[in-house]
């Protein structure tokens, strides 16, 4: 059978450079507007009688190429379970073999989570008592960036003012998909009405979650950026309606109703680690709120395995913070707990399953374990570090 390469789809995104009877030959499209590359999606047909050899010829030419280190190709065979498929990368060139057996199989940097997956994503749980949807962007493209709203029982204490609001939002980037994974199991699990620590959350916050603030970026294929080139998560100090309407509008809501705790949710390419970016560079830091975003971390490391707090990105030095990153300028402006979660393309290697590496479903029960540890900092029973 002859082997073809299909990109045509939601977050599809490979050029065929050239092909054989066993081999096929690809390279990476850039971002439009953009130089970001290194999401790819794509299917492959005609591997059913015999093995083909993928080769992403321009792996070194990347954003990350030393991403590309121990990492091994997201695959499937019938768009349900994703695997992973052992790759190798040598003399700057990413190749693996796709086994014969299936008619069709679909490899991507990461299990991708699709436009269609998110709207029935946001029309379960709209549906939800207590939950509004909000449109609270049109991007460029067209598409809506949407906030899904969940509130607690109104009560006298709500109109007291003394609710807390928290926010977490994901997808800035849009080709770390592991992200709106992580928002499924965040959603799900505080939406249980028989979970008891996710009612009494809601029932003293209201949540405010933005599951995918780049809906172009992903629907084009793209690594980092929107329709306009822009990356979003350097635009939170002046955004603007025409460069970064996603930033502007979600902005704009946030201080409407303030925030007591934020979270934004990213992928790292290159760490094969779960960890948490903290704000140690903003103006306003001190020991106090330090001591808190330790305890954070120590609390959804005893939480949940998966999740380390030894390695990461270097400390902030203080008064360095870019008030561009969102975690920054939440931070500085709210005086809040703002954190960036950042999850591996790869494997964990602490806590390593081969067969699937990082996974969505990993990323929806780290999402899960959040609302254990938000609860506890709003509660003010954060664990402290270990001595």
């Amino acid at each position: 059978m002859t082997l073809t390469i299909n990109a045509a789809f939601d977050s599809g995104n490979i050029e065929l450079r050239g092909q054989s009877r066993d081999e096929v030959r690809l390279a990476i499209r850039p971002d439009t507007a953009s130089a970001f590359l290194q999401w790819f999606h794509f299917r492959l047909d005609g591997v059913r009688e015999r093995a083909v050899q993928v080769i992403i010829e321009n792996a070194s030419e990347t954003t990350y190429p030393n991403g590309w280190e121990d990492y091994d190709v997201a695959t499937t065979d019938d768009l349900g379970s994703w695997y992973r498929t052992p790759a190798s990368y040598i003399d700057g060139k990413l190749s693996w073999t796709a086994p014969a057996g299936a008619h069709s199989l679909w490899f991507a940097y990461f299990a991708p989570y699709s436009i269609e997956r998110h709207d029935r994503l946001m029309a379960r749980v709209a549906g939800e008592d207590g939950v509004e949807l909000e449109r609270l962007a049109t991007t460029a493209d067209g598409h809506s960036v949407d906030c899904l709203h969940l509130e607690g029982p109104h009560t006298g204490e709500r109109d007291a003012g003394s609710r807390r609001q928290v926010w977490a939002i994901a997808r800035q980037h849009p080709g770390e998909s592991m992200a709106e994974w992580w928002m499924e199991g965040w959603l799900e699990r505080l939406l249980d009405t028989e979970d008891a620590t996710s009612r009494a959350l809601r029932s003293m916050a209201d949540i405010h979650v933005v599951p995918n603030m780049n809906p172009d970026g992903t629907a084009r294929g793209h690594l980092r950026t929107n329709t306009c080139g822009s990356n979003l998560n350097r635009e939170w100090a002046e955004p603007s309606i025409e460069k970064s309407p996603e930033v502007y509008h979600v902005r704009r809501r946030m201080h409407d109703t303030g925030v007591d705790l934020a979270l934004d949710v990213h992928g790292d390419e290159a760490l094969p680690y779960n960890f948490i970016a903290g704000t140690e560079g903003v103006p306003g830091w001190n020991q106090t709120r330090d001591a808190e975003l330790i305890a954070f971390k120590h609390t959804l490391a005893a939480l949940n395995p998966d999740f380390q707090t030894r390695r990461g990105y270097p400390r902030n030095r203080p008064g360095n913070a870019n008030l561009a990153f969102a975690s920054n300028y939440l931070a500085e402006t709210f005086g809040c707990l703002a954190m960036t979660l950042e999850m591996p393309f790869k494997d964990t290697a602490d806590t390593p399953r081969p067969a699937v590496g990082w996974s969505p479903e990993r990323s929806a029960r780290l999402g899960r374990s959040f609302v254990d540890a938000v609860y506890l900092a709003l509660t003010d029973r954060l664990l402290p570090p270990p001595h």
